[in-house]
């Protein structure tokens, strides 16, 4: 982007005395209520084009820092740097952390247009998630919505903290809906397995999908049946 470009667009459109005029407070919207929770967005065009966005202030109001002149706090990511020299995620200068607001977009291999846009939030089941929907998109040939139907596992315990040293005595949660075949073939091989149902399922995250058809440019959505998402079309 243009920095000039944008510079320009800002001071057009952004007066800082206006910005809470006309602002309708989130529990006059059908009673909507603000959540703490992370949340996750994507939105793709005609043309190829996708942005794949997700905002997390993370631990409630982030660092409890708001900039001057702006009327939202700075995100806590930092909490997950650790103290521990020679580890990756030691605390140290130009470094970043590793965290979990990770949202996906994919390309094609060949021709580098769009895949699909997606994310799976809910903490360090993220990169988990992420992987099953799409080897469920890709290796499956499963449409949006019948990816983010599909049951989920998760490592338990998963955090930056130690890394792979969190998951070595970790228990597989299993959604149900996982057939008791395949559960007990894997306490066979020695994983430790808890099905997990009902309103517990919220461990296995929130997530939201955009395919684009490369031939026809059709664009086709998939929204969480977990949470409250939806797919809007215009």
């Amino acid at each position: 982007l243009d920095k000039a470009r944008a510079a320009a667009s800002w001071s057009r459109h952004f007066h800082p005395q206006k910005r809470a005029t006309g602002v309708v407070p989130d529990e006059a919207v059908f009673e909507a209520k603000a959540g703490p929770d992370t949340v996750y967005l994507s939105a793709a065009d005609r043309w190829g084009n996708a942005c794949s966005f997700i905002n997390s202030n993370y631990m409630g109001f982030g660092t409890c820092i708001v900039p001057d002149g702006c009327g939202f706090t700075l995100q806590n990511r930092g909490n997950n740097f650790i103290v521990r020299a020679g580890h990756p995620n030691c605390v140290g200068p130009r470094k970043f952390c590793y965290h979990t607001i990770i949202p996906g977009l994919v390309t094609e291999e060949n021709t580098g247009e769009l895949f699909c846009t997606l994310g799976v939030m809910g903490g360090f089941m993220q990169p988990q998630g992420h992987l099953q929907v799409l080897t469920a998109l890709c290796d499956y040939g499963l449409d949006p919505q019948e990816a983010l139907d599909q049951p989920r596992f998760c490592l338990q315990g998963v955090d930056s903290a130690l890394g792979s040293e969190s998951v070595e005595q970790a228990a597989l949660l299993l959604e149900e809906g996982v057939p008791a075949e395949v559960r007990s073939e894997l306490q066979r091989l020695g994983h430790p397995c808890v099905e997990v149902s009902s309103w517990s399922r919220e461990v296995f995250g929130r997530g939201q999908v955009i395919c684009r058809d490369t031939v026809s440019g059709v664009l086709c959505g998939g929204t969480e049946p977990r949470a409250d998402g939806s797919v809007l079309a215009w």
